[in-house]
């Protein structure tokens, strides 16, 4: 979700795959060329349809396609498109009259291998967005191995223990359009993982953004960033590399947010089924506590299977829930395990002030659902979720909302900072006195981006006493008395 052309209103882009065949010859791309296959571009009409606009916008794509960031990387204040896929990936310059221009080799980010997931985020903080992309697995198309039982339908995805794990890609903004690529300089490519999800906040709270990345049955990953232009991978040291077990899991979604109001933001990772998701909550920024069982998210999850995610305060009682887009990677999983299924339910997680109940009944149906995209698209202060499907269609979830509960949502616009203050801390004090945290980023969830806009559930409080950002520049900014059920514009002060 993003408002590419700056009408106010939040658009969609969906990023697909392409036709592949088995097996696939040396050096054959995928194949983009049929329209099914295209990734889609929906312009927000404002009366709750949406308009296709994919070819006129130049965002058709190219290759097999698999997750996208958005950021605006020039400062120009048009959202750009980072697009991820198996073979290389693609950078959609906006510019700014509904079209799109691929800069990609100009600007110095094809990358290589198996890309997933990226983050736009400006690390070094100075003025201009990066970016972080996951890379999955060491494979390509040539590598053919058999797994599963040999019999007709029973073929299966390898586990990803018969592969090696391989560097994420960190590319650093010149300022002038193009990047440089420094994975091995900042401290990235010493700590390989096998990485689906991203997500970013300021985990202990020094002003800089740190970078937590989902991994596949490999260590969960953290990346203190050390305030010098590097990082230092620090899941294990932490607590956040594996389950209460000492075990590794299949993470996959991942969100980086503050779910108890305590100031410092915490960690959800789902994974397969069998497995349990996994919330840590941050002890002051010093380490993580594994919660799954004590908040009941263990008992709810163990036989489900995660992708998509997003603590996000569906009812704006001031308390942030967490959605999951559900569905196991086998599309055959049910000739082998008859209590594990390839279309689940989607999951809906209310917060209770320290445990977590299941919304039984909050969506209909079952899906192979992957990425999920959450934001107001008719600015009405009730979250919605574009939710990408596996061999099926799209879905979007309007929230009815209906709780009569006041919301804030905050949209910031850098001056010194880059120009979406990606990277901004934000603090809200309501009349009562309570407390909620909030970080400026488009990443998270799976494969996916978010609308950058903040957004705050507040009950039944009539009024914000104080709103305190915290810009990337170091400015601190503090705005008083603010009244509720807007969208508030704030520029960085200079």
């Amino acid at each position: 979700m993003f408002d590419y052309n700056q009408d106010g209103r939040l658009d969609l882009f969906f990023v697909n795959g392409a036709a592949l065949r088995d097996p696939m010859p040396a050096g054959a791309p995928p194949d983009k060329s049929d329209p099914r296959f295209w990734n889609r571009l929906y312009r927000n009409n404002a009366d709750g349809a949406f308009t296709d606009v994919t070819e006129a916008s130049g965002l058709r794509g190219q290759g097999y396609g698999m997750g996208v960031a958005v950021g605006d990387y020039n400062n120009d204040g048009y959202p750009d498109l980072y697009v991820t896929g198996v073979g290389g990936n693609t950078l959609y310059r906006n510019n700014g009259d509904g079209t799109f221009t691929d800069v990609t080799k100009s600007a110095g980010v094809e990358g290589s291998g198996w890309s997933v997931s990226a983050a736009f985020v400006d690390y070094d903080r100075d003025g201009y967005l990066d970016l972080i992309v996951t890379r999955y697995l060491d494979w390509d198309f040539s590598v053919d191995l058999y797994c599963g039982e040999k019999k007709p339908g029973y073929r299966s995805y390898c586990h990803p223990n018969e592969f090696k794990p391989v560097s994420h890609l960190v590319f650093h903004n010149n300022g002038d359009g193009t990047f440089t690529d420094v994975s091995k300089t900042c401290g990235f490519a010493s700590a390989p993982g096998k990485g689906l999800g991203i997500a970013v906040n300021d985990f202990d709270n020094d002003g800089w953004p740190d970078i937590a990345i989902a991994n596949d049955s490999f260590p969960e990953q953290l990346f203190r960033n050390n305030r010098d232009g590097s990082f230092s991978e620090v899941g294990a040291q932490v607590g956040l590399a594996y389950d209460e077990d000492g075990k590794t899991y299949a993470g996959m979604g991942i969100d980086f947010a503050d779910y108890d109001n305590d100031g410092s933001p915490d960690l959800f990772i789902n994974a397969l089924a069998s497995q349990r998701y996994a919330l840590y909550r941050n002890d002051k920024g010093r380490t993580f506590d594994y919660l799954s069982g004590q908040t009941g998210i263990g008992a709810i999850t163990a036989n489900h299977s995660g992708w998509g995610a997003k603590f996000f305060d569906y009812d704006n009682d001031g308390l942030k829930d967490i959605f999951v887009a559900q569905g196991h990677v086998m599309d055959n999983i049910e000739l082998t395990n008859k209590l594990q299924h390839y279309r689940e339910p989607l999951l809906l997680l209310r917060n209770l002030g320290g445990r977590f109940e299941e919304i039984s009944g909050a969506f209909e149906g079952r899906y192979a659902a992957r990425g999920a995209a959450f934001g107001a698209l008719n600015n009405d202060g009730n979250i919605d979720i574009a939710v990408n499907c596996g061999d099926g269609p799209a879905l979007l979830l309007r929230n009815r909302g209906g709780t009569g509960n006041h919301w804030l949502v905050i949209d910031t616009i850098g001056v010194a900072s880059n120009r979406d203050g990606i990277g901004s801390r934000i603090r809200i004090v309501t009349e009562s006195g309570a407390e909620q945290f909030g970080f400026v980023s488009t990443a998270g969830s799976y494969a996916s981006a978010s609308d950058k806009r903040v957004h705050f559930g507040l009950g039944n409080a009539s009024k914000v006493r104080l709103v305190e950002i915290r810009w990337p520049s170091g400015t601190v900014q503090q705005i008083t008395n603010v009244a509720t059920d807007q969208v508030l514009k704030v520029r960085e002060p200079v």
